[in-house]
C-alpha cells in the first residue's frame, strides 16, 4: 500500500548518480518549535529504470520545467533502483541536473517503504508523492508501468501547499 496522504513520509538515505549521500529528512524543517530554516517542500519521484521510453519522457519533461521543481522552496528528488552507475550515464547523457537517486542495494527498499515496489518485475511503479517540508505525505498519485503521468498535477499539488 502507498504513503498516504495525511501520513509521516518514510525517511530513507540513498546514493545520488555521484555517489553522494541524500536523506530525505535533510530537506524538512526539525522536530520542536522554530522556522522552516531552510526547510523545502519535496517531489518525490518513483520511476521503473533509466533508459527507457516512458521513464525518458516523464524525466525530460522535469528537466525542461527545472525551475518549478528545484529551488528555494522545493526540491525534486527521482527514484529508481537502478545502480548508481547507470544513473550517472544517464543524467549526463540527458543533462539532467536533479538528483537521481538508487534504491539498488537493498534492492527496492525505499520503494517498498512507499509502497511502489512490484515484487514481479524488481522495480519501482510510477508512484509521486508531494510531501510538505514537515515531511508530510500531501499528495500522491500511483500509476503502473505503461502509464506515463502528468508533471502538471505536480505543480498543482505544490501550488496547495
Amino acid at each position: 500500500m502507498a504513503a498516504e496522504v495525511g501520513t509521516k513520509a518514510p525517511d530513507f538515505e540513498l546514493k545520488d548518480n555521484h555517489g553522494r549521500t541524500v536523506r530525505l529528512s535533510g530537506f524538512w524543517v526539525p522536530d520542536g518549535p522554530g522556522g522552516d530554516g531552510g526547510a523545502r517542500n519535496v517531489v518525490l519521484l518513483f520511476y521503473p529504470f533509466a533508459f527507457t521510453g516512458v521513464c525518458t519522457g516523464e524525466l525530460r519533461a522535469l528537466r525542461d520545467e527545472l525551475p518549478k521543481f528545484v529551488n528555494d522552496d522545493v526540491q525534486l528528488l527521482a527514484v529508481s533502483t537502478d545502480s548508481i552507475h547507470t544513473l550517472r550515464v544517464y543524467a549526463e547523457q540527458e543533462d539532467i541536473e536533479y538528483p537521481l537517486l538508487s534504491d539498488f542495494w537493498p534492492h527496492g527498499e525505499a520503494s517498498r517503504a512507499y509502497g511502489v515496489f512490484d515484487e514481479d518485475k524488481g522495480c519501482a511503479v510510477r508512484g509521486t508523492f508531494v510531501i510538505d517540508k514537515r515531511g508530510v505525505v500531501r499528495w500522491t498519485v500511483v500509476n503502473g508501468l505503461p502509464d506515463a503521468r502528468d508533471l502538471n498535477d505536480y505543480l498543482k499539488a505544490l501550488d496547495a501547499l
